[in-house]
């Protein structure tokens, strides 16, 4: 496909990267010379240095014979701008990054009326999923599939785990089949296996594990692991993310303390948000935490626009609590993932590669051959194992086949099936059926239909 990226900051950058190596043809636009330049070259694209909202600019591109529009600029105004011209001018598809809750509460509405095919808010996304965790503490990593009936948890397995020692074959025994482990983390790398039964956990491991959200609750339950929401929350900076953050907090009845040190915006946060304690100061200075109560607060997230401040943060939090607190650390750059894992900072919150998911989501959902679109894309872990739902239309490859006979490429799991309001964990005589929603988990990165997790197609046995 043809995809112009307009804006290459955090974001454009991160969807110019991982769409260029997905084999798409992309473009770039950005007013800034030195960063297209750095893009154009790490990412090997054309890159155009000028104002992506101008109809010269975008036809220097090619915008008439582009297949998507991708506009994630840091001016909302831009970026809508930016889609209408290349609606007009080209007729193709058109992604808009809308951060501003003015425009996020009429968001329905922009779109219908600039014939969006989407538009993404990184800070809103980034909220909700901090907010998923604080309601399930116990898990470093959720996302929902199946519109919300299937979820997917990651958490690590703790010294004194119940999990640490046991095989998945009698993990499986005690949940009842309720829950399938469809992957495992391992070693200073990182390494992804996708299980079989006869795996061990140990401790150190993190698992990812899907099922029902009644069902993941009860598993957690089972092996000694919180599963209830936590009553307070202590939030630092008081930036977009937290606005919307301790909004959804508060109208679930949790406690919110806000601490930032711009007088205006705190003022504005007390006067959007009255039922949240506000306070003016600087979170880097410990007597400001401990005099507001870090030491029994139950969740701490760090949301400063500074990486190293939300790190220093989180770990200082961690020790000064007297309870389990569970930490969610906003990183933004990308490079430091690999630092950053063995730092025990709980739930790392990138806002980017959210939105990233879920543009290359759509992006991959544009190719499908059969009608089976991603409907979800989750990175297990980036660049190394993912977890896709698809929605089975007539036609398949796969329906009507039991799994044990389904010609899977290697590192492919099928490892949930949504149907009739049922969450099914498969065994090898399950059969797909039309209109499914299958969550498949690979370590072969960049599936765009379901007939790509088999071997060969063409050569399937017999459907009925």
């Amino acid at each position: 496909m043809k995809i112009i990226v307009v804006g290459c900051g955090k974001v454009g950058s991160a969807l110019t990267r991982q769409l260029s190596e997905e084999g798409h043809d992309v473009s770039v636009i950005d007013v800034n010379q030195q960063v297209v330049n750095e893009v154009s070259s790490s990412c090997d694209v054309i890159g155009v240095v000028g104002n992506g909202g101008s109809h010269a600019v975008q036809k220097e591109v090619g915008v008439e014979d582009a297949d998507l529009m991708i506009a994630a600029s840091d001016s909302d105004e831009l970026n809508l701008l930016c889609c209408l011209i290349a609606k007009k001018a080209g007729n193709c598809s058109t992604i808009a990054r809308v951060r501003s809750p003015i425009y996020n509460s009429e968001i329905g509405f922009i779109r219908e009326e600039l014939g969006l095919s989407l538009a993404v808010n990184p800070e809103y996304a980034a909220a909700i999923e901090a907010s998923r965790l604080l309601k399930f503490p116990s898990a470093i990593k959720i996302e929902p599939f199946a519109r919300g009936h299937i979820e997917l948890l990651k958490f690590p397995v703790i010294e004194g785990s119940a999990l640490n020692g046991r095989t998945l074959a009698e993990i499986s025994g005690s949940a009842r089949g309720d829950v399938l482990v469809c992957a495992v983390e391992r070693g200073p790398n990182h390494d992804v296996t996708i299980p079989d039964g006869s795996f061990r956990l140990q401790t150190g491991d993190t698992i990812s594990v899907v099922a029902s959200g009644k069902n993941a609750r009860s598993f957690v339950e089972k092996v000694g692991l919180k599963s209830r929401s936590v009553a307070n929350c202590m939030i630092i900076g008081g930036g977009t993310i937290c606005f919307y953050l301790a909004k959804i907090l508060l109208e679930s009845n949790i406690r919110v303390t806000i601490i930032d040190k711009d007088p205006r915006r705190c003022k504005m946060l007390s006067d959007e948000l009255p039922e949240a304690n506000v306070i003016c100061g600087d979170a880097a200075n410990q007597n400001v935490l401990l005099e507001e109560g870090i030491e029994n607060c139950e969740s701490f997230v760090s949301l400063t626009g500074m990486d190293e401040e939300n790190i220093f943060l989180s770990l200082y939090a961690r020790r000064a609590s007297k309870k389990d607190v569970k930490l969610i650390t906003k990183i933004n750059r990308i490079n430091y993932d690999d630092i950053i894992g063995d730092m025990n900072l709980g739930s790392i919150l990138n806002p980017q590669h959210i939105v990233a998911e879920y543009i290359v989501r759509y992006v991959r959902a544009m190719e499908n051959s059969i009608g089976s679109n991603v409907e979800t894309l989750y990175n297990i872990i980036e660049g190394k194992a993912e977890a896709l739902e698809f929605l089975i239309q007539a036609g398949s490859p796969v329906i009507g086949i039991p799994l044990s006979r389904l010609p899977l490429k290697k590192g492919v799991l099928v490892a949930c099936i949504y149907r009739n309001h049922q969450v099914i964990i498969p065994n090898g005589q399950t059969m797909i059926e039309v209109d499914d929603r299958v969550i498949i988990v690979t370590k072969q990165i960049g599936f765009q239909d379901v007939r790509d997790i088999l071997q060969d197609a063409h050569t399937v046995p017999g459907q009925r």
